[in-house]
């Protein structure tokens, strides 16, 4: 195979790596999305809430958003080795880490959720629910910028 080959092949198969790693960023908002629908369909099971189904649901997220970033892990890894690309790698590493935290105020929001439900003349409660919500916002502006500055050097040749 000639030199040029190998570059087409390779280009090829960059692009191919990073389409994967786009859509399962959209398996993964797909996840949060089931996992949101579940949660506000447990709320409405309250006061007696159908905590079993929810568990269940809860564990079907889990696995999925581990096998999404178990597959995310490998695509950063084969962009820092496989295609000298560390810019890339850092993104997605920045990336996961801010994935992680959504992850963690998603839940913390589920629970002051529940909790607002179960005290609903409790101030704090409401106060809570609004604070983690910021603390969505921003880490979501932050993902944004993450998965912007990925698109554009991903599109950038190196």
């Amino acid at each position: 195979m000639s030199f040029f080959g190998i570059i087409v092949m390779s280009t090829a198969e960059f692009q191919k790596v990073v389409k994967r790693f786009y859509d399962l960023q959209d398996e993964r908002a797909q996840a949060y999305k089931l996992f949101e629908e579940g949660h506000e369909a447990y709320l409405r099971t309250g006061p007696h809430y159908d905590f079993e189904h929810y568990k269940l649901l809860v564990h079907e997220i889990t696995q999925a958003f581990s096998g999404i970033s178990k597959e995310i892990l490998e695509i950063k890894l084969r962009l820092h080795e496989d295609f000298d690309r560390p810019d890339l790698s850092e993104h997605v590493e920045k990336l996961q880490f801010r994935e992680k935290t959504k992850l963690e105020q998603t839940a913390k929001l589920q629970l002051a959720k529940q909790n607002a439900l179960e005290h609903p003349d409790d101030e704090d409660c409401q106060e809570k629910i609004r604070e983690i919500r910021q603390h969505i916002i921003k880490n979501q502006e932050a993902l944004g910028e993450i998965l912007q500055d990925f698109k554009y050097d991903s599109e950038e040749p190196e």
